[in-house]
C-alpha cells in the first residue's frame, strides 16, 4: 500500500466531504498523514468503576449499569438533558446541554450501557458531562486496554467527526496495513534496543499497556530528532569543507591600540575566551558561523568590535546590521565614542539616512574609506556595495528572516566571517536544534561592578507603595521605565493600558517629566520621545514592549512592568535587562493583580529569584514548550515536531545527535551498505527541508 501517495478519502469510512474536512482543518491529506497523526494521550478503558467509588477530583472512569429516566431541565439555550444511571449500588446524573433530541432517540432506558467521562459534582450529586454512552455488548473492556485520544477542531465536531472518528479511521488503515518496512539500520534498532517501526507504530495508537506506548514513544522520538541531527551535522561538516573565507592572519596596530589604550575597563574572563574563539575561527581559512549567546548587559557588543577590528587590521570591511532604528544609532555612537581617535571610519545607514548623506556613505563603501558600517536592514538594499566586505555581525539574529540574511552574505564574491549576536539564552537542548550548524560562544560573566537587579513582586492594588519607590529614585537623579503590556484599553482584558497609565502618571507624579513610547507612533516622533529620555530630559518613559531590545540608558534604575501576569518569562528578564546597565543597584518591580494561575506564580518567583538567563530560558521552555519551531529557520531546517519535545525530551535530543554524528565519523561519504535504508530515508525527509546550510 502506497501510504504516501494513496488519498485518504478511498479509505472505507471517509469519503470526499470528511476527506476535505480532515485536510483543512489537520492537513491530514493521505494515509501517511494519517497513521502519523498520533494521539494527544491514551486512556485506561480496561477497569470498570462503581458509581459509590467516584469522586469529582478523578480524571476519567467508567461505569456499567441503566438509565432510570430522562428529565429536562431549563429553558431555551439554558436547556439541560439529565438521565438518571444506575448500577444498582448508586446513582449519577448524565447530563447533556446540546444534542438533546439525538440522545433521546439513541439512549433506551432499562438496557445495558457502559458510561464513560470526567466527573464532576453539582449540588452535591456527582454528574458526568457529555459522557461517551455505549451498549455493553459492544465493548470488549480488557481488549480496549488503552484507548486513544485525537486532536480535532470545533468544525470537525459540528461535522461529526471527533476523536472517536479518527480512532475508527486509524484501526481501518492498521487492519489493512501489510508490516512496515524498516527505516533505521538494523544495527542502529539493535544497539539502542528500539522496537521495529511497525510495532511502533501500532502501539502509538494502540498500545496494548502503558510499557508499549513508553516504547513506540521512545522509538519514534528518537528516528524524529535523529535524522533531524544528522542534516544538521552533515550540512555543517560540508558548509566548513566547502566554504573557505577570508584568512586574517594577523591582529595589528588598531587592535592592539583599542586594547591597550580605548578600552574602558578590563575585560571579563568571559569575553577574553570567545574573542580567542573568534580570532581562531577568523585565522582558520574556513567561513566563521559563530553564534554568541550573553545576557543583557554581559559586554556582547564590546567583543563584536573588537572582532571587528581585527578585519580592519587585515584590509577588510565589517559590518554590524541591528533590528531597529535606535539600535542601529546607539552602536554608531557607542562606536563612535570608543573609537575616537583611531583611523576608523564609521558611518549609519538606516532608513532615515537620506539624500547627500547617504550618497556619501554609498560611496565609501565601494572605495573602501568607510571602514565600519552600523545599519539596519536598508544595509540589505542592492545600492549598498562593499569594496572587502570581510565580517558581519548580526544583533538580536532572531528579528531577521533568512532570506534577509542571504542577501547581506552575497554582496561578496567569497563568504564574510558571521557572528550572529542574541541578548536571549537559548536553552541548550533548543541551540542544538536550531542552531546546531553554527559554533557557540557564551559570554556567562556581567563586567566588574555591576550588582544584580533587585526584582521585587508587588500587587496592583499597592499603588502608593509603588510611587514611593519610584520617587526615592528619581529624587537621587537616577530615571525610570514603566512598560505596559497594551496601548488602549480593551474590552477583553482587564489590564492597565498604556494611555490610561501615561495620564495616571502626569496626576500622581506630577513633578517629574514623563515620555511616552510605543509602536504605532511614527517614527520620528517616537525617535524624538526617546531622545528626551536618553538625554534626561524626561525622568520616566512609558512604554510598550518597543523597548525590548537595544535601549541603553545607564541612569535608569527602575524598571515598573504592569500587568506583569501577561508577559512570558523571557520577555521579563529582557525588559529587566533594560535597567542595572551602570554601577548603582537598580530594581525591577512586577506588578500584577491579586488573583494569578499557578503558572503565573511560579513565573513570577522564577523571575523574583534569578537573574541568570539560562535558568530563566529553561523553565521558560518547560512551562511554554518550543513554540513554533518551524518558523525559526536558522539551522539549515525547516520542521515541525510531531512528537519529541524539546523542552522535556533534552536526554534523547543529545542522543540522537551523538547518533548522527558517529554515523557520519564512519561514514563520511553517505555511500556505505549497511546505511542503505538510512540514506534513502533521509533523501526521502530531505525533499520538505529546507537547504538554508550556509546562512547563519
Amino acid at each position: 500500500m502506497d501510504l504516501e501517495h494513496q488519498d485518504v478519502k478511498y479509505l472505507p469510512g471517509v469519503g470526499p466531504k470528511r476527506a476535505q474536512l480532515l485536510a483543512d482543518e489537520l492537513q491530514i491529506r493521505t494515509l501517511h498523514d494519517l497513521l502519523y497523526t498520533f494521539p494527544y494521550k491514551h486512556i485506561d478503558r480496561s477497569r470498570l468503576y462503581y458509581i459509590h467509588e467516584l469522586t469529582a477530583d478523578m480524571p476519567y472512569v467508567q461505569v456499567r449499569g441503566q438509565i432510570l429516566s430522562f428529565d429536562t431541565e431549563g429553558e431555551g439555550r439554558k436547556r439541560r438533558l439529565v438521565a438518571h444511571f444506575t448500577d444498582g449500588q448508586g446513582i449519577i446524573d448524565l447530563v447533556w446541554f446540546n444534542g438533546i433530541k439525538y440522545v433521546m432517540s439513541v439512549y433506551k432506558t432499562r438496557t445495558d450501557y457502559i458510561v464513560f467521562g470526567r466527573p464532576s459534582a453539582f449540588n452535591g450529586r456527582i454528574n458526568i458531562a457529555h459522557p461517551d454512552v455505549e451498549p455493553a455488548d459492544s465493548l470488549r473492556l480488557n481488549a480496549m486496554g488503552l484507548q486513544p485520544y485525537y486532536t480535532t477542531t470545533e468544525k470537525m465536531k459540528r461535522a461529526g467527526l471527533n476523536s472517536r472518528s479518527l480512532e475508527h479511521f486509524t484501526a481501518t488503515l492498521l487492519e489493512r496495513l501489510d508490516p512496515l518496512p524498516e527505516t533505521l539500520p538494523e544495527y542502529l534498532v539493535s544497539s539502542l534496543h528500539l522496537v521495529s517501526l511497525d510495532e511502533a507504530l501500532r502501539h502509538i495508537h494502540y498500545p496494548t499497556c502503558a510499557e508499549d506506548l513508553r516504547k513506540a514513544r521512545f522509538r519514534l522520538k528518537f528516528e524524529e530528532l535523529f535524522y533531524i541531527q544528522l542534516n544538521i551535522i552533515r550540512y555543517a561538516r560540508d558548509r566548513r569543507q566547502k566554504y573557505r573565507s577570508y584568512v586574517f592572519s594577523r591582529v595589528g596596530e588598531l587592535f592592539h591600540e583599542f586594547y591597550g589604550k580605548k578600552l574602558p575597563f578590563e575585560l571579563t574572563g568571559a569575553q577574553k575566551r570567545v574573542i580567542r574563539e573568534i580570532r581562531h575561527d577568523m585565522g582558520s581559512g574556513r567561513q566563521m558561523n559563530r553564534l554568541l549567546q550573553g545576557d543583557v548587559g554581559s559586554g556582547k557588543t564590546l567583543v563584536a568590535l573588537m572582532s571587528m577590528l581585527i578585519a580592519l587590521d587585515n584590509g577588510y570591511q565589517a559590518c554590524i546590521m541591528a533590528p531597529t532604528e535606535i539600535l542601529a544609532e546607539q552602536h554608531y555612537a557607542t562606536f563612535q565614542s570608543l573609537l575616537a581617535g583611531l583611523p576608523v571610519r564609521v558611518e549609519l545607514l538606516t532608513g532615515t539616512v537620506k539624500g547627500r548623506r547617504r550618497q556619501c556613505v554609498l560611496d565609501g563603501l565601494e572605495t573602501g574609506g568607510v571602514q565600519v558600517l552600523v545599519g539596519t536592514h536598508a544595509v540589505l538594499e542592492d545600492t549598498v556595495r562593499f569594496k572587502s566586505l570581510g565580517m558581519v555581525v548580526i544583533d538580536e539574529q532572531h528579528r531577521f528572516g533568512v532570506a534577509q540574511r542571504a542577501r547581506l552574505w552575497s554582496k561578496n564574491d567569497n563568504p564574510p566571517h558571521v557572528l550572529v549576536m542574541t541578548a536571549t539564552p537559548i536553552p541548550r537542548t533548543l541551540a542544538m536544534t536550531l542552531y546546531g550548524d553554527l559554533d557557540v560562544s557564551v559570554i556567562d560573566e556581567l563586567p566588574p561592578g555591576r550588582k544584580p537587579i533587585q526584582t521585587l513582586h508587588q500587587f496592583d492594588n499597592r499603588r502608593e507603595s509603588l510611587y514611593r519607590g519610584i520617587r526615592s529614585q528619581l529624587d537621587e537623579g537616577r530615571q525610570a521605565y514603566v512598560v505596559y503590556p497594551l496601548i488602549k484599553e480593551s474590552e477583553k482584558m482587564d489590564i492597565k493600558n498604556l494611555e490610561d497609565g501615561y495620564e495616571q502618571l502626569c496626576r500622581d507624579l506630577p513633578e517629574y517629566k514623563i515620555s511616552r513610547v510605543h509602536g504605532k507612533m511614527k517614527p520620528a516622533e517616537k525617535e524624538a520621545e526617546m531622545q528626551d529620555f536618553i538625554s534626561g530630559k524626561t525622568q520616566i518613559l512609558v512604554a510598550t514592549t518597543v523597548i525590548e531590545v537595544g535601549v541603553n540608558v545607564p541612569n535608569a534604575s527602575v524598571m515598573v512592568i504592569e500587568n506583569a501576569e501577561r508577559f512570558g518569562l523571557a520577555q521579563l528578564h529582557q525588559l529587566r535587562g533594560r535597567v542595572g546597565r551602570g554601577a548603582d543597584q537598580s530594581y525591577c518591580i512586577l506588578v500584577t493583580k491579586y488573583q494569578l494561575s499557578a503558572d503565573t506564580r511560579k513565573r513570577i518567583q522564577i523571575m523574583t529569584e534569578t537573574n541568570d538567563g539560562f535558568e530563566i530560558a529553561e523553565a521558560d521552555l518547560k512551562l511554554r514548550g518550543p513554540g513554533d519551531l518551524e518558523g525559526t529557520q536558522q539551522s539549515g531546517v525547516a520542521f515541525t515536531l510531531r512528537l519529541a519535545d524539546l523542552a522535556r525530551d533534552g536526554q534523547l535530543v543529545q542522543l540522537a545527535r551523538e547518533m548522527a554524528g558517529k554515523v557520519l565519523d564512519d561514514d563520511p561519504h553517505c555511500a556505505a551498505a549497511k546505511n542503505e535504508i538510512l540514506w534513502r530515508q533521509f533523501n526521502k525527509l530531505k525533499k520538505d527541508w529546507v537547504d538554508w546550510s550556509a546562512i547563519s
